[in-house]
């Protein structure tokens, strides 16, 4: 059974955000400005031409009425009935590069995947009980939560979970994510301690030693997260938690 298709208007935009209020869009081949398609066996010159069948000048005739191919404002309208620009502009290797089919069913659907990701990132920060806060604000914001009210820690989380709800929602479900958090608590209490801007030090009472050095570039708090997860960590985070007030 042969497949029906659909035929539609379509509207082109130039992805540039300062679209000329004007452009010319390259129609034909020439050797100063190449204009070909490759199909999978050789590459052959494109020419739109209004009174043609094909956007194949190897296809075309010799009596080829020639067209501009104008953006106004950064738009271009093709009817439903010009079938042969739509083609000509599939094909054309500035397609997905200088202008793009504007897909209003796609852009659609990306809107309601994003206000899914901020709605689902509100409810979640509304949720999150004292504890979450403060870790939030700690690791993710890099806040003194000593010095913030519970009110505060709650705006402050929520303003994050709405100007950026993937990374809230990310960084909640990331499994380092608690360990981060006692890791900011032992430098903030003063328990690990950096010296030289990459060597971290016990900073307990009977116990000064080196435990590690942060590799240029790294986080401290992530690389010191990192060791918490290897069993010498898990026995060095035990010490540790057993000092917290």
């Amino acid at each position: 059974m042969k497949k029906t298709v659909i035929l539609k208007d379509k509207y082109y935009k130039l992805t540039s955000s300062k679209a000329p209020l004007s452009l010319t869009l390259n129609s034909r081949h020439s050797r100063r400005n190449p204009l070909l398609y490759f199909d999978g066996e050789s590459n052959r010159a494109l020419r739109y031409a209004s009174n043609q069948r094909t956007p194949f000048e190897d296809e075309q005739d010799g009596n080829a009425v020639l067209e501009p191919i104008v953006f106004e404002r950064g738009l271009l309208f093709v009817p439903k009935t010009n079938q042969v620009l739509q083609q000509f502009l599939s094909y054309h290797p500035a397609f997905g590069k200088m202008f793009e089919e504007i897909d209003s069913e796609k852009d659609a659907s990306v809107e309601v995947e994003t206000l899914d990701y901020e709605l689902e990132a509100q409810i979640m920060a509304r949720d999150l009980d004292v504890e979450m806060l403060e870790t939030v604000c700690r690791v993710a914001l890099g806040l003194n939560t000593d010095k913030m009210t519970t009110a505060e820690m709650k705006r402050d989380v929520r303003v994050y979970a709405k100007r950026e709800p993937r990374d809230f929602i990310e960084t909640l479900n990331d499994p380092m994510f608690s360990i981060q958090s006692k890791v900011s608590k032992y430098f903030q209490e003063r328990l690990l301690t950096i010296k030289n801007g990459k060597d971290v030090y016990f900073n307990l009472p009977k116990n000064k030693k080196k435990l590690l050095t942060v590799p240029y570039g790294e986080n401290p708090t992530y690389i010191v997260a990192s060791f918490m997860k290897t069993d010498d960590g898990i026995e060095t985070m035990r010490l540790l938690d057993g000092k917290l007030d």
